[in-house]
């Protein structure tokens, strides 16, 4: 079955696994509103009961961390926490994402949430960009704190600590096309009009894409590499749901995606030779996802307790399937033919917080420009 008439036999499906996956792209996917914390306004949670939980935790997120019930994880984390916990859970998907609690702390209102889940580098260095007094407090205690991988914990003040990561990689039609195997060979003519990425200003997925370039080429280079692409008809969309939709389509033989895209693709029991994964440069750009507690939350240890059940490992696995994520911790139990589907790259490469500060956001309007004029 080709890509488009698998998506045409499995629409509703194909539609609600766009959310899932774009779980992966840690932001960029947000297609629901609920900026408040009635929490019958986020999909896959249920209303709470009228009696029973001691204390309401509110976390903020992603809306496709929730609305997604047959994929997303957020309604599953909220079933096995408030079995366990005497507490009710309630997920707060404000459309802006963490802008929405920017915003409130400069307009000195109330956060009215206890903590948010899906924060990134550059995420964070927005925060820190944005305010002149802290969004975060101090991680502090949280159990299975030791069980993270090295290279993932992206906040030097210890404020946030990662859930999960993901790769950002080529992904492509292997019945229509090889994919290059560096970045200079993608600027070849054979390849001409066949890549399709995201925006970066508008989406987690083309920034990450974009510092990879800057990782490879410089500050000094990387808006060449740029104008070359331009020239070789690179074509840019809004979001990775934008993106992706149009290279399920059939636009383009390539798309910048996760290296987890066979994990989907098998899970709605696609051809995984059209989900194949290109590293370029043998080199994937790494994305940790991470969470942390707002500065004067109502119940700021329930909150630290929910962190530490989000590191269990059957937490951690289940997360990981249903959110198309590697995990952050060594000791996820995962199915046994995840490793096969998820590929990490050889060489994992990121920007840590101290390069970003200052930088990411010039890099961004830099960008804007040249590929606006040209």
């Amino acid at each position: 079955m080709d890509r488009r008439s698998f998506l045409t036999a499995a629409g509703a499906t194909v539609s609600v696994s766009f959310a899932g996956c774009a779980g992966l792209g840690g932001s960029d996917e947000a297609s629901t509103e609920a900026s408040n914390t009635d929490e019958s306004t986020a999909s896959g949670t249920s209303t709470g009961d009228t009696g029973g939980p001691d204390e309401t935790l509110v976390v903020g997120t992603y809306s496709a961390f929730v609305d997604s019930p047959s994929t997303s994880p957020g309604a599953w984390v909220k079933q096995r926490f408030e079995e366990e916990f005497d507490a009710r859970l309630i997920w707060q998907t404000p459309s802006n994402e963490v802008n929405h609690y920017i915003e409130r702390r400069n307009a000195g209102v109330d956060i009215e949430a206890d903590m948010y889940l899906g924060l990134n580098t550059d995420h964070l260095v927005r925060v820190d960009e944005n305010l002149d007094d802290g969004l975060f407090a101090d991680v502090g205690d949280v159990a299975g704190q030791d069980d993270i991988k090295p290279g993932l914990q992206f906040d030097p003040d210890g404020r946030a600590i990662p859930y999960d990561t993901g790769y950002i990689s080529l992904v492509f039609d292997g019945t229509a096309t090889t994919a290059p195997d560096t970045f200079d060979s993608l600027l070849a003519e054979e390849h001409a009009g066949d890549l399709i990425t995201q925006n970066p200003a508008s989406s987690a997925t083309g920034r990450a894409f974009l510092l990879h370039t800057v990782k490879q080429f410089g500050p000094d280079g990387y808006l060449d590499y740029w104008s070359d692409l331009q020239d070789n008809d690179v074509r840019v969309l809004g979001s990775w749901s934008d993106a992706y939709s149009a290279w399920s389509g059939d636009e383009a033989p390539m798309v910048v995606s996760y290296s987890t895209d066979q994990v989907f693709a098998d899970q709605n029991d696609a051809n995984l030779e059209e989900h194949q994964i290109r590293f370029l440069n043998d080199q994937g750009y790494a994305n940790p996802e991470g969470m942390a507690v707002f500065d004067g939350a109502d119940t700021p240890d329930l909150a630290r307790e929910f962190m530490g059940f989000l590191l269990r490992p059957e937490i951690q696995g289940e997360i990981a399937v249903r959110n198309v994520q590697f995990p952050a911790t060594e000791s996820a139990d995962l199915p046994e033919d995840y490793a096969e589907l998820a590929q990490e790259p050889p060489e994992p490469v990121t920007f840590g917080y101290n390069e970003l500060k200052g930088s990411v956001s010039g890099w961004i309007s830099d960008w804007e420009r040249q590929f606006a004029s040209n």
